[in-house]
């Protein structure tokens, strides 16, 4: 054993890795589903507003639920667009002028929506059959899943191998 004056963080980071690798394997074997903490993962930019739900069902179609209370499905843009599906809407008008109003209690505000972009990448989703259904003041827009995933633009090169 050496005498050292100094911490070699090296092996300190060998010893951290080796004992999460043990406090997951021993979870694991007590039947740990990873899955449950993926409502804290965040999968997809964090818009303040709509508030809005993204989730994956059994079949592996996406589905997203913003919170457009107020709006018009008029108001409301809804396309694809490259890998993306694009949000924005129109404030809606306001039954009276805000500026001279007093509020007690503000929390539903109506404002314009700037375009949001949510992936959904054309290969591996049909976006041909997606369905968007206004109901209730939450916009529910459903996207499947491609049975086969389409190979992404680009070209394949072939390898050949030459025999001497």
């Amino acid at each position: 054993m050496h005498n050292r004056d100094y911490l070699d963080l090296g092996q300190l980071f060998d010893q951290i890795f080796k004992a999460t690798e043990e406090f997951t394997n021993t979870f694991g074997d007590f039947g740990f589903d990873s899955r449950k903490n993926a409502e804290h993962r965040n999968y997809y930019s964090l818009y303040p507003f709509p508030p809005a739900n993204i989730y994956m069902l059994p079949d592996r179609t996406i589905v997203f639920e913003f919170a457009l209370a107020g709006y018009r499905d008029s108001d409301i843009s809804l396309e694809f667009s490259g890998d993306f599906m694009v949000l924005s809407a129109k404030a809606p008008e306001q039954a009276c002028d805000t500026e001279e109003v007093i509020f007690f209690n503000r929390r539903l505000k109506y404002k314009t929506i700037p375009e949001q972009k949510y992936f959904v990448p054309e290969d591996k989703f049909d976006r041909e059959n997606a369905k968007a259904v206004f109901k209730n003041g939450i916009l529910k827009v459903s996207v499947a899943s491609r049975e086969e995933i389409r190979d992404p633009d680009g070209v394949r090169i072939e390898i050949v191998s030459e025999d001497e």
